[in-house]
């Protein structure tokens, strides 16, 4: 799983890249074999007037299906982190569900056609 970490309006730190590397590891490392990349956009709105506006965006593009986009915006950075993984990890676990069986039920009536003629 690749992974890709950009900030805009404040610097990187590491131990935002530590934090956002070990949360979505953990995470989303169920699915790591059906995900291609992982890209995360941490930002600032509002610089330093403060306020609600720390965001983590992130786009999780899985193979064989479409793109996941979450976003999160809180007073803090570390927390927009969690819940954004939060939520990007059951929307890949849904997606993924609702893929394989989706192709499962394709591949069954394919082969009840195949079996019966149709």
């Amino acid at each position: 799983m690749q992974i890709a970490i950009q900030a805009r309006g404040f610097p990187l730190t590491d131990a935002l890249k530590n934090h956002t590397h070990t949360r979505l590891g953990f995470t989303l490392s169920h699915a790591a074999n059906r995900i291609r990349r992982v890209g995360i956009r941490l930002s600032d709105l509002n610089g330093p007037r403060g306020g609600v506006d720390k965001r983590c965006l992130i786009e999780v593009r899985l193979d064989g299906l479409s793109t996941v986009v979450i976003e999160d915006i809180q007073t803090d950075m570390y927390l927009a982190i969690d819940r954004a993984v939060a939520r990007t990890a059951r929307t890949v676990m849904r997606r993924l569900e609702h893929g394989t069986s989706k192709r499962r039920q394709e591949t069954r009536q394919q082969s009840y056609r195949d079996s019966t003629g149709l």
